[in-house]
């Protein structure tokens, strides 16, 4: 009786432990994120960058406000780490250009050495989401960057995507297209919602890669198998299409203004 009980104690420690590895693993990828850092002081960037990717995020960074605009209206980052006196296009202006004429609504983190009042004032006036200033604590930085896409994600989360007549409430996980219910799964939802949120932009194989997979990469074929059912779901039995595969560079969805053949 003794030996029963110790091997199902066993048993259930050995199953503890796998849902603690699986969990653990999976809190990671949802709290990892990919983040841009614009700033010119060559040291200071160093630190940054190593300290957030040694905690598991994917960093870029920019040495200049020119590069750090292409960067950031090219890419989809979580958050932006931001210098204020910057070569080349000084953090004000960068942090205007990409709210006004990018229409990116990229969380921002504003980094200077500026420390009036007036500075601050300025910084979110362009469009800043919070102002940290320099020196200031690696923890800190990445503390704030959490709580800067986690009301990002909260906001997004609320809100339906609509692109045309498809429309997809994060609610309740439902996808509707001219009325009708449609039935789409996990992964295929994933990559909807992905191309959705940043339609009619172009998304990459490797961003929807890692925003679906994360670090678990698939196969070559997985992410053409899940894109064809997707299509076959929300595009062929309308009318008008709405996914386009743009070779060598990844997915688009939006109107096309071609008919299905």
């Amino acid at each position: 009786m003794s030996e029963y009980k110790f091997s199902d104690l066993l048993s259930a420690l050995s199953v503890l432990m796998l849902w603690y590895s699986i969990n653990r693993t999976v809190n990671e990828r949802i709290l990892s994120m990919r983040i841009l850092i614009i700033e010119d002081n060559r040291d200071l960037a160093s630190n940054m960058f190593d300290y957030l990717e040694a905690k598991g995020h994917t960093v870029d960074a920019a040495g200049d406000g020119i590069t750090g605009m292409h960067l950031a209206l090219v890419n989809h980052y979580d958050a932006i780490v931001l210098d204020v006196m910057l070569p080349g296009m000084d953090g004000i202006t960068l942090c205007k250009k990409l709210r006004h004429e990018g229409g990116k609504n990229t969380p921002i983190l504003m980094i200077t050495a500026r420390d009036s009042l007036d500075d601050k004032i300025l910084g979110l006036e362009a469009g800043a989401d919070d102002y940290l200033v320099k020196p200031s604590e690696l923890r800190e930085v990445e503390l704030r960057l959490r709580v800067l896409n986690r009301r990002g994600s909260d906001n997004a989360k609320s809100q339906k995507l609509t692109v045309e007549d498809l429309i997809l409430d994060p609610y309740d996980f439902s996808v509707r297209r001219g009325g009708k219910v449609l039935d789409v799964p996990p992964i295929p939802y994933k990559i909807l919602e992905l191309l959705m949120t940043r339609s009619p932009q172009v998304v990459s194989r490797e961003d929807i890669e890692r925003v679906v997979w994360g670090e678990s990469r698939p196969d070559s074929d997985s992410l053409r198998a899940h894109v064809h059912l997707l299509r076959e779901l929300i595009d062929k039995p309308f009318e008008r299409k709405l996914l386009r595969t743009m070779r060598g560079f990844g997915y688009q969805l939006g109107s096309l203004d071609v008919p299905n053949t």
